[in-house]
């Protein structure tokens, strides 16, 4: 009976290496004795109409991890690689009732699965480098992530360099715009509103853009946690501190110019509510995600 089992994961595996799965087999060759495998499991939605964007990326990573291990020189059959889409096996997620996907679960050769064993998604995020750092740490299986080629980073730094280069030597005769102080302002101030915004972190960290709650459909773009983040609350956070950055610079422009005092008196009452109300709103997310912080 193992070895049937064995040899039928071996042979899956080597059609595919991220192997699918319904109820039946779910049940037969990950919840059933005798076993001597560890095996990965991503619960997923990947149907087009359950619309979910996250699971599409996720299965993306899943299957650049699958495939660095299944072609690489220490695959063996001590771990597997399986996916279970809710269309596909529904039992199976009311069985482990599961209500969100998706979720990735590491069912031990031995034993049953103990909360370690389900991969923390909301604060580690679904990259293929962070999957494998923990798949070594409940199996003790090292594998090395072998990305595909991806030139289009190259190419669009070539297309910026071919612009940046066309454009000079368009305004060959005329270089004093490589001196102006706004422009170079804006371009420092582009730059710190991303990397204060966490973009960094989410491109190490490859969160999901938003949180769909599957029981009452309410999408959450702000991550409850002081742990975690959302793409879309960088982006939030982003707009909240060029709004606010708007602001003090409008304050400046009315204490510092010499035109009419009725206009600078405007331009001063509107930067003042710029700054007021946009970092009010920035308090109040701070306040969500730390919970116990004491100022409004």
């Amino acid at each position: 009976m193992l070895s049937e089992k064995v040899d039928q994961m071996m042979e899956w595996s080597s059609r595919r290496s991220v192997v699918r799965m319904n109820g039946d087999k779910f049940r037969r060759f990950v919840k059933a004795p005798p076993r001597n495998y560890s095996v990965i499991v991503m619960f997923t939605a990947l149907q087009p109409q359950r619309q979910c964007s996250v699971c599409r990326q996720a299965n993306e990573e899943y299957q650049v991890l699958a495939n660095s291990w299944r072609y690489s020189s220490a695959f063996s059959n001590k771990l597997f690689f399986t996916v279970v889409d809710y269309d596909e096996g529904a039992d199976v997620f009311q069985q482990l009732n599961m209500n969100s996907a998706p979720t990735f679960m590491h069912f031990p050769a031995k034993g049953k699965p103990k909360r370690a064993d389900t991969f923390d998604l909301q604060r580690i995020g679904f990259a293929s480098e962070q999957l494998a750092k923990w798949i070594a740490d409940r199996t003790d299986v090292q594998i090395r992530v072998f990305r595909p080629p991806n030139y289009s980073g190259t190419i669009a730094l070539a297309l910026l360099v071919s612009l940046v280069g066309g454009l000079l030597y368009l305004r060959r005769n005329n270089l004093e715009f490589i001196y102006n102080k706004t422009g170079w302002a804006m371009a420092a101030l582009c730059v710190v509103f991303a990397m204060t915004s966490g973009q960094m972190w989410n491109h190490i960290r490859g969160p999901p853009y938003a949180h769909k709650n599957p029981q009452n459909g309410q999408v959450s773009y702000i991550h409850g946690s002081s742990q975690a983040q959302f793409v879309a609350e960088s982006h939030i956070i982003l707009l909240l501190n060029a709004a606010i950055t708007m602001g003090m610079v409008l304050l400046n422009e009315a204490a510092t110019s010499k035109g009419d005092v009725g206009k600078r008196r405007i331009i001063c009452l509107v930067g003042l509510g710029l700054v007021v109300f946009f970092f009010s709103f920035l308090l109040s997310i701070f306040r969500s995600k730390y919970h116990g912080y004491p100022y409004r």
